[in-house]
């Protein structure tokens, strides 16, 4: 069995024949090259595993000369020798480096964890999640073996969502569940977030609006017109939260009974909820439908009907040169739409409404539905959540009744 290095040279001079030809490194033992009679070179790399020399020979393939290089054919063989050292087997490590490249690859990886974690057990809402990681991490890790992301990696993703403070708390907690779950499917010895610091966590907002500036945003919103005035002024009534009204399809409607109902698939936190609509939430919609009678199809916050409204920024920015115009030239103080649903939440403890019912309004799993009491606690509250909805309907519907430019002035004296 001839040996001699096997590099470009003495490769390119092995010449095929008759039946396969092998020619054997003397450096490496096991490491050889065959030429088939159809003039194919193929590296392999052969050895026995166990027993020495009463032990069965293997030869595992390394790959195509043209392929591979000898050189990298020459460093594969070293690798393998090491296995085999080891008393790996390299045919087992062959199986799990195609799976590495194939089923941990990130793509695949992310659907798998999609389909069979992800959509089971997350708490929130998985798609948002799911948008979260083929929007951010998705680009940056592109076909990259699971085993192989590092913290650069991550580190890399966090950088682009840098400036959005609560984005990029939600984004490392999104990360940290998905290699949680790899390390427990062991499909991973250890997650490369461990010993990473999350981000800091935003400061929790207190804004709540006092009752001239609701109605100022409202007057505001009527003045500045569809879809996003018409968004607006239902967030106010309703309280639900603003992804949740911009995508509302006129399916989740019941004009019947005058409830909206947000399945689960579209709820934050995964939950559905029932929400009832005031009179004033009523007469918005029938506006938006532009008849007495609802749709079945399309949805209700749009500019064509086809697909849901997006834009928030300039058209936030437009209802609040609105409101400036009406308060004499003065802009609020920074405000955000997310404020509306916690002022709702005030308003109602002002109102009387019981702490368990606004829960219950909001859609929370937290508080008074956590816990002990959110297990043995089943009482829906759908009678007290219509009573309360109406009379913050009522509430807001009273702050309008006075308003109009000849008391601009009076607001503005109000708050001094």
């Amino acid at each position: 069995m001839p040996t001699t290095r096997i590099n470009k040279s003495s490769v390119d001079g092995v010449r095929a024949g008759l039946k396969d030809v092998f020619l054997w490194d003397d450096k490496i033992p096991g490491f050889g090259l065959k030429v088939t009679p159809a003039g194919a070179r193929v590296y392999l790399y052969q050895f026995r595993l166990h027993g020495g020399r009463g032990a069965k020979v293997r030869r595992y393939t390394i790959g195509r000369h043209g392929a591979l290089t000898p050189d990298q054919a020459r460093s594969e063989a070293n690798r393998l020798s090491m296995l085999v050292a080891q008393g790996v087997d390299p045919q087992s490590d062959k199986v799990e480096r195609k799976r590495q490249s194939i089923d941990l690859a990130f793509p695949t990886y992310l659907d798998a964890f999609v389909k069979d974690c992800l959509a089971a057990n997350w708490k929130g809402s998985a798609s948002e999640v799911e948008a979260m990681l083929r929007r951010y991490a998705l680009p940056a890790l592109r076909s990259k073996s699971l085993p192989e992301v590092n913290r650069v990696d991550v580190a890399a993703i966090m950088r682009s969502v840098k400036a959005r403070p609560a984005l990029a708390s939600k984004l490392f907690a999104v990360l940290r569940y998905l290699f949680r779950h790899a390390v427990s499917e062991g499909d991973l010895v250890r997650s490369p977030l461990d010993g990473m610091k999350p981000p800091s966590v935003p400061a929790a907002r207190d804004r709540v609006l006092e009752d001239w500036e609701l109605a100022l945003i409202w007057e505001g919103a009527v003045a500045m017109g569809d879809p996003f005035g018409s968004m607006v002024r239902l967030l106010m009534l309703t309280g639900q939260r603003r992804k949740e009204v911009a995508g509302l399809p006129w399916s989740e409607l019941r004009q019947a009974d005058a409830m909206w109902k947000l399945p689960a698939d579209r709820a934050k936190n995964g939950q559905p909820v029932d929400t009832p609509l005031s009179t004033s939430a009523v007469v918005l919609l029938s506006a938006l439908a532009k008849s007495e009678k609802w749709p079945r199809r399309g949805w209700v916050i749009s500019t064509t009907g086809k697909v849901p409204f997006s834009g928030y920024s300039k058209a936030k920015k437009r209802l609040d040169a609105e409101i400036a115009k009406l308060n004499a030239g003065e802009a609020l103080e920074r405000w955000t739409l997310h404020d509306l649903r916690r002022t709702l939440a005030t308003g109602m403890q002002r109102l009387g409404v019981r702490f368990e019912v606004t829960e219950a309004i909001l859609n929370h799993v937290s508080g008074s539905r956590s816990g002990v009491a959110g297990v043995y606690q089943r009482h829906d509250w759908a009678a007290e959540k219509v009573r309360a909805l109406q009379s913050w309907s009522d509430h807001i519907e009273g702050l309008l009744t006075p308003f109009d430019e000849s008391n601009v002035v009076q607001f503005a004296e109000a708050r001094a």
